[in-house]
């Protein structure tokens, strides 16, 4: 197996690969084999050898036939992965043939099946290669789902090693071990079978030889890190009781954890009457005797993958974990240490999922460079992804450390030396830079697409022209919004969709199957990665540098919502797509290019703007400037139980002019003829800034919540979005913040007129 990509349900093993990327996968005989195109339009050949290194297609025992007969392989046609793979197995690609899969326009979700009649190796190529701006043909997810005849003992089940390790440690289930680690190597914790929990301390050797036995310490870490868990990134360490750091969390699949109680201790199962059974704080005490660490009735710990919360009333709950099998926590030690770990014996709730299994420990030596990263899964399901790295993070990275996941990427919150005002300025007098990667795209082509546009979205799509692009609501049956976006029309029957979720995606996809639209729909998110240049001199600063042929629209004429095909670097340089969009309030475009060329177009876009003192733009800036434009986002102005007009984008949903029938449609009529609550702009006396999630309140009675909210350096004014109830939404309503409990303390603020700043959006225009 070349990938680690991978995970079970039940006896059959799951397999991900991406377009361009091909997996080699051990076979035996009696094992069923599933392929499965998940988007469509992907194609995968086959190949498969036997012990002998001779080819065993004729071995496999089709239950549908796949796209065309064996065909010899040729060298020129083997990417880079796979042609690995063949030299790791010491074959010569001439030796073999492949069978084609899936024919050229497979529909998405089509599958193809064997059964394995003798041991064999089963190469796997899905094909793809770099995706121009102006085409459409990304390269997408293969799945292969394997059943064994014979199944694998889960507690077998281990992800691939991250490098060669140093140490492999097995913590059998209800038992601890001690270890020693020095100072820059990395601790890979692993839940073998998911949904295990297990309690880690750390001592400083140092502290040790010196009969000192200062351990890290949760409280002084929340108090360090203002967070219930350190995260991969900024808040990323964990401290002892004098404020020492000890460790780094580097990598973390799962993110949620336990800092707020203590290892399970005899008191613990006494009090529950278990007397006698076996615990943490006892299994500690033996294993770290070995170090001369003097036993304790309770030990503090950070108790991996165990889901606890904070309730509302200050309780303490927890439940099962949200750990999956071969989840793992990856630390790096910041000095030498003595560390234990356990895997937790509690077989009395639901905190081991009842069943107490095994955790696996392996260290790594310091010379690694292990990315900082958390694992991101779109839906529960997901085999999971760590953070990526955007196409502009090398120019990024540069320029600051400070980075926050955002939706799987890395993106830069500040930059230093310049910070959230400075920028914000810079954006409203001269011209800034906004990595804005992350968007999700989604290639629509195909004889049916407007069809399925049209009925996808809020907006008419019929009226659109080719080079057009419009803003639009994508809503559930019920109203409620999946994403907002924008849609670009390439062509007749060709779209491009960009928003803010993968959902969007899911379900064009559900809709041209439930109507039997000829339609494909393909994730190019990682073909096409954007930068947002905006700004007063954002024109200037792209006329300089954008080459347009003459069928194209020049960045001089291009209008308001308009997209243009082009190059920077003259007639053969680097392809690019321009839009005039913008999420700032101001004059603005954005710059899509394939992550391979992003490096040189922000470099190229860097110089042409220098003239007019062009920086960069981070996530806090961006957010005081989308809000006194009164631009909404997700998971503050809308969410899946929002309507567009409650989320304050009405303008995106023509009831009177759109004949055609649309997803949400008649749930829309309903909603609009009785509104709930409506979007409305606050405006704050004093200098208190409101928080997301505050309660807005009439005496005592609260009537709405605030979204979104900030301190508008050119408004000079605290300002905020808030969602409310119709019958309070008039312009001058005199309202109250709640803070606290929402009683105790009060921000008078009145409703007012968004946008807040330029309300008319003359210079989007200009």
């Amino acid at each position: 197996m070349s990938l680690s990509n991978i995970k079970y349900d039940g006896d059959q093993e799951i397999y991900q690969i991406h377009g361009g990327e091909a997996i080699s996968i051990d076979l035996k005989s009696g094992d069923s084999v599933e392929i499965v195109d998940v988007e469509g339009d992907q194609k995968c050949s086959i190949i498969a050898f036997d012990s002998k290194k001779t080819s065993a297609l004729s071995s496999l025992s089709w239950n549908t036939k796949p796209n065309n007969d064996s065909n010899k392989i040729l060298s020129s046609d083997c990417s880079d992965m796979l042609k690995a793979i063949l030299d790791v197995n010491k074959i010569k690609s001439n030796d073999l043939n492949s069978t084609e899969l899936f024919a050229d326009s497979s529909p998405a979700d089509t599958r193809q099946s064997f059964g394995i009649k003798n041991d064999l190796v089963c190469v796997f190529d899905a094909k793809g290669g770099p995706m121009q701006v102006d085409q459409q043909n990304s390269p997408t997810e293969i799945l292969i789902n394997v059943l064994r005849k014979n199944p694998t003992n889960p507690s077998d089940r281990l992800p691939e090693p991250l490098a060669k390790a140093l140490k492999e440690i097995r913590v059998k289930d209800s038992s601890a071990v001690a270890y020693k680690v020095k100072a820059g190597q990395y601790i890979q914790i692993i839940d073998v079978e998911g949904q295990q929990c297990s309690d880690f301390q750390a001592f400083l050797v140092e502290d040790l030889n010196n009969n000192e036995e200062l351990c890290l310490d949760p409280t002084v870490t929340r108090s360090q890190m203002l967070a219930s868990y350190p995260a991969p990134g900024t808040h990323d360490k964990f401290y002892n009781q004098n404020s020492i750091p000890l460790v780094e969390v580097i990598q973390d699949m799962v993110c949620r954890h336990d800092t707020f109680g203590v290892a399970c201790n005899a008191k613990y199962y006494d009090d529950r009457g278990f007397p006698g059974h076996i615990n943490c704080t006892e299994n500690f005490n033996k294993s770290l005797a070995d170090y001369g660490v003097k036993p304790r009735r309770n030990w503090a710990a950070v108790n991996l993958f165990f889901n606890t919360a904070i309730e509302e009333c200050h309780s303490l709950t927890s439940d099962v974990s949200w750990s999956r099998p071969g989840d793992y926590v990856l630390l790096r030690a910041v000095d030498d240490l003595v560390c234990v770990s356990s895997a937790c014996p509690d077989d009395t709730t639901s905190a081991n999922g009842w069943n107490p299994t095994d955790i696996h420990v392996r260290i790594y030596d310091k010379s690694n460079n292990f990315s900082s990263a958390t694992a991101f899964r779109p839906d529960p399901q997901s085999i999971p992804t760590m953070t990526k790295e955007t196409g502009f993070h090398k120019n990024t990275s540069k320029l600051t450390k400070n980075f926050d996941n955002y939706n799987g990427y890395w993106l830069p919150l500040e930059y230093t030396n310049l910070g959230t005002i400075k920028e914000y300025w810079q954006c409203r007098e001269g011209v800034v830079m906004i990595d804005l990667a992350p968007l999700r795209k989604f290639e629509v082509y195909g004889q049916d697409a407007e069809a399925l546009m049209q009925y996808a979205i809020t907006k008419d799509v019929r009226k659109l022209a080719i080079g057009q692009v419009v803003y639009s609501a994508m809503c559930y049956d019920n109203g409620c919004m999946v994403d907002d976006g924008t849609l670009f029309r390439l062509d007749d029957n060709n779209f491009r969709w960009i928003g803010g979720s993968d959902d969007g995606g899911k379900l064009l996809r559900k809709i041209a199957d439930d109507q039997g639209l000829d339609a494909r729909v393909k994730s190019s998110t990682d073909q096409l990665h954007s930068v947002a240049i905006q700004g007063p001199k954002s024109r200037e600063t792209l006329t300089k540098i954008i080459w347009t042929p003459k069928l194209q629209t020049s960045i001089e004429d291009l209008k308001w919502f308009r997209f243009t095909i082009g190059r920077i670097g003259g007639e053969f340089g680097i392809p690019v797509m321009v839009s005039r969009t913008g999420y700032s309030g101001e004059l603005g475009y954005e710059v899509f290019a394939h992550p391979n060329d992003c490096e040189a177009v922000w470099d190229a876009i860097a110089e042409a703007g220098e003239e007019f003192s062009i920086c960069p733009l981070g996530l806090n800036a961006l957010d005081v400037l989308r809000i006194e434009a009164g631009l909404i986002f997700a998971g503050y102005e809308f969410c899946d139980q929002t309507d567009p007009f409650e989320a304050g984008i009405s303008f995106t949903v023509p009831l009177k002019t759109k004949e055609d029938d649309f997803s949400g449609k008649e749930a829309l009529i309903l909603r609009k003829n009785s509104p709930q609550r409506v979007l409305v702009g606050l405006e704050l006396k004093g200098n208190e800034v409101a928080l997301h999630g505050d309660g807005v309140y009439i005496g005592k009675q609260q009537i709405g919540v605030i979204t979104s909210a900030t301190r508008s350096p050119i408004l000079k004014k605290n300002i905020a979005l808030c969602r409310i109830s119709v019958s309070e939404s008039e312009i001058g309503t005199e309202v109250e913040v709640g803070k606290l409990d929402g009683h105790q303390k009060r921000l008078s603020a009145k409703v007012v007129r968004f946008p807040f700043y330029d309300p008319e959006k003359t210079r989007v225009r200009m």
